[in-house]
C-alpha cells in the first residue's frame, strides 16, 4: 500500500514536469521564431524592417526633393543690349569649344555661326550619343562612326534693353559604309539647343533657368 501510494505521488509529479518543460519549450520556440524574424540581417534581408532594401521601396535619397527640368522657348527673350548678347554668344560658344564660323557669321545682321564640332567619335559610343541629339529611328544610314553638330544663334533686338535669342543646331553623323564615309543631316532633339541656351542665360543672367524646385 505503502509501494503504491508513493508510486502515484511519482507518477503526478512526472506528469506535471514534463507538462511544464512542454509549456517552457512552446514559449521560447515561438519566441525565437520571433526573435530569428527580427533580427534576420542576411544580403538584401532587412527582417521585419521593410522600409528599405528588397523588402520595401528603398532608401529615399532627397524625396520630393527633385528639379524638374524645364523646356526653354526657343527664341528666348534676354533682357541685355544686342552688343552684349552678342559678345556673351561669342564667349559661350569658346567656353564650349565652339569655334565661330566668321565666313558664315553676320554680326551685323546678329547672326553668329559656329564651325562643326566633333562631340562624339568610336563606333561602340557614337549612336547611342547621337540618338541623344538626333532622330536616328528614320534614318536609313547604320554603322554610325561620329557625331557633330554646328550652332546658329540669331539675336533680334525687341527695343534697347531686351532681345529674342534662338539656337538652331545642325545635327550630322556619320556612317562609314561600303561606299566610303557619308556625313548625313539628322532631326534635331532640341537637346544641343537646350543646352547652348541655358550656358548663355546663365552666362548673362548668372542664375540657371533650367530647372525648378
Amino acid at each position: 500500500m505503502k509501494y503504491r501510494t508513493l508510486l502515484f505521488a511519482l507518477g503526478l509529479a512526472l506528469l506535471a514536469t514534463t507538462a511544464a518543460v512542454a509549456q517552457e519549450k512552446g514559449v521560447d520556440s515561438q519566441s525565437q521564431r520571433i526573435r530569428d524574424t527580427g533580427s534576420n540581417r542576411a544580403p538584401a534581408n532587412n527582417g521585419t524592417k521593410t522600409d528599405v532594401g528588397t523588402n520595401g521601396s528603398g532608401i529615399n535619397f532627397g524625396k520630393d526633393k527633385t528639379k524638374a527640368v524645364v523646356t526653354l522657348p526657343n527664341p528666348y527673350r534676354l533682357t541685355a543690349r544686342r552688343d552684349v548678347i552678342m559678345r556673351t554668344v561669342a564667349d559661350v560658344m569658346r567656353d564650349r569649344k565652339l569655334i565661330v564660323d566668321d565666313a558664315a557669321s553676320k554680326p551685323s545682321e546678329g547672326i553668329i555661326v559656329s564651325q562643326p564640332y566633333t562631340f562624339i567619335k568610336g563606333t561602340v559610343v557614337a549612336q547611342s550619343e547621337l540618338n541623344r541629339f538626333a532622330d536616328i529611328e528614320n534614318s536609313p544610314a547604320r554603322g554610325w562612326t561620329r557625331g557633330r553638330y554646328t550652332i546658329t544663334v540669331e539675336v533680334q533686338p525687341i527695343d534697347g534693353t531686351s532681345s529674342n535669342v534662338s539656337v538652331t543646331a545642325k545635327i550630322e553623323g556619320r556612317s562609314d559604309g561600303g561606299s566610303g564615309a557619308e556625313w548625313i543631316t539628322l532631326q534635331s532633339k532640341g537637346t544641343a539647343e537646350q543646352d547652348f541656351l541655358n550656358a548663355l542665360i546663365e552666362a548673362i543672367g548668372g542664375g540657371s533657368p533650367s530647372s525648378s524646385p
